[in-house]
């Protein structure tokens, strides 16, 4: 097979081990032609693979180039880190966190995972305020799109970032914090790709903690729109999944923080809702072995915030996925929103996962401004029928607000999406003041930033 991707780098070497696992596969004819996504629904537009080892690389590689976008761990389901002309992975910095006991914060490398942080915090004594579904997934990437965990108290992921470097367009190095840069850094935190490439993150830590998890099963919609505020206030983190069948919800996830004074007290029913007596998947169908441990065992807190273990297939593999977020406000009356869809939805859906993430003041987050309900779908990998579905859910959520997730499949005019931030417009302004040529730019961001 003719290899058509090719590296270059300053230190090739570097570059040839960070990308070596996906290039010997290739050869041997094991993967597609072409670099995808990590669901598969995405075909990159550009096999042009760069690698940097330091930070230094990675200033001379941004300033010697007109287009880039930098290669993650590629968990967003569109457009929105492709590019046509060339990708630059940040594998080969060095991934080592850096703790500040005294100041409560540790640093990393953009490229290191949440999974490998929390466990390098919980062996040092300390922790994240919380955690996505997924451990998998990068934090500088993460951060970057406004990714969350779950929790009425429980700002999304990118409230702990106390401080960010990046390298701009020019290729020089700039550095932000919360504590001295204020608008400009509510600014810049989720960024969505557009200001420049981030080296290294910094993140508020606490001391470590246990957490119990309990599922229940079987809960009547109608409970669940009429308790929802007790539901979501039953623990630190809470989840309910639902396929929109006979106006059930399939499994509450209840994640209580173990010693705290709320801490969950685990009843045989909860709101008509049974306990279960065994370890279950999101998705009934699937095993439970990549699932965290639940049954109120209690365990470390980067053991039970995930639903997914960090080395195991998360989720369901090959898969679609699209969330939206509305007023915490609204959760009722856009749950039964949606929920009058369920004939259009059911036959194309695995599951859908409902969660409440406090409001936040960065500009480009889908919470600012507002205390919010996520309602989360993960499809069957079938994108024209998926397609068709996504308009009337949006529609049904309009009303409310709606915002879409920015790293997940969604079919919102530009101009409608840019209209739900109010700081859309002082954004757009900090990006090209960061990027004036357009440099990490893209068909995305032209079209939902720059427009």
């Amino acid at each position: 097979m003719k290899k058509r991707t090719f590296l270059k780098v300053a230190g090739a070497a570097s570059a040839q081990a960070i990308l070596a696992p996906w290039l010997g596969a290739r050869a041997r004819g094991n993967v597609p032609e072409k670099l995808k996504n990590w669901a598969g629904n995405i075909d990159y537009s550009t096999e042009n693979l760069y690698a940097a080892r330091s930070v230094a690389e990675v200033s001379s590689y941004v300033s010697g180039h007109s287009k880039l976008k930098v290669l993650g761990t590629r968990h967003c389901f569109n457009t929105i880190a492709d590019s046509r002309d060339g990708f630059l992975s940040l594998a080969g910095l060095d991934g080592t966190p850096q703790l500040d006991p005294a100041g409560q914060t540790v640093t990393v490398a953009a490229n290191v995972t949440y999974g490998r942080l929390a466990e390098f915090l919980h062996a040092k004594g300390w922790a994240l305020h919380n955690l996505a579904s997924l451990p998998h997934i990068s934090v500088a990437g993460a951060v970057s799109t406004g990714t969350h965990g779950s929790g009425e108290r429980n700002g999304n992921l990118s409230t702990a970032v106390r401080g960010l470097e990046m390298v701009r367009a020019s290729g020089e190095r700039v550095a932000l914090s919360r504590d001295q840069d204020g608008q400009l850094f509510d600014g810049a935190v989720v960024g969505l790709g557009a200001l420049g490439t981030i080296t290294s993150i910094t993140l508020e830590v606490e001391p470590t903690f246990l957490v119990k998890q309990w599922v229940y099963e079987n809960m009547p919609l109608e409970a669940a729109t009429a308790h929802f505020d007790e539901i979501e206030a039953s623990g630190y983190s809470v989840s309910l999944f639902t396929d929109w069948r006979k106006r059930n919800v399939n499994e509450v996830w209840i994640k209580s923080r173990v010693g705290a004074a709320s801490e969950f007290a685990a009843k045989p029913e909860f709101f008509s809702a049974r306990l279960a007596t065994s370890n279950l998947h999101p998705i009934r169908e699937l095993s439970a072995e990549n699932c965290t441990e639940q049954m109120g065992v209690a365990g470390p807190w980067q053991e039970r915030l995930p639903h997914f273990k960090m080395g195991f297939t998360p989720s369901a593999g090959k898969e679609l996925q699209s969330e939206f977020f509305v007023p915490r406000k609204n959760a009722a009356e856009a749950i039964l929103a949606v929920e009058r869809l369920n004939l259009k939805i059911s036959p194309l859906l695995m599951i859908t996962e409902i969660r409440t993430i406090r409001a936040d003041s960065l500009w480009m987050s889908p919470c600012y401004g507002r205390d919010s309900v996520a309602i989360h779908f993960t499809w069957q990998p079938d994108w024209p029928a998926v397609q068709n579905v996504l308009p009337l859910i949006e529609s049904a959520l309009r009303p409310f607000g709606v915002r879409p997730h920015w790293g997940k499949l969604f079919t919102m005019a530009p101009e409608e999406v840019r209209a739900s931030y109010q700081k859309y417009g002082e954004f757009a302004e900090l990006a090209r003041k960061f990027d004036p040529q357009g440099k990490f730019r893209n068909e995305f961001l032209n079209a939902y930033i720059f427009a």
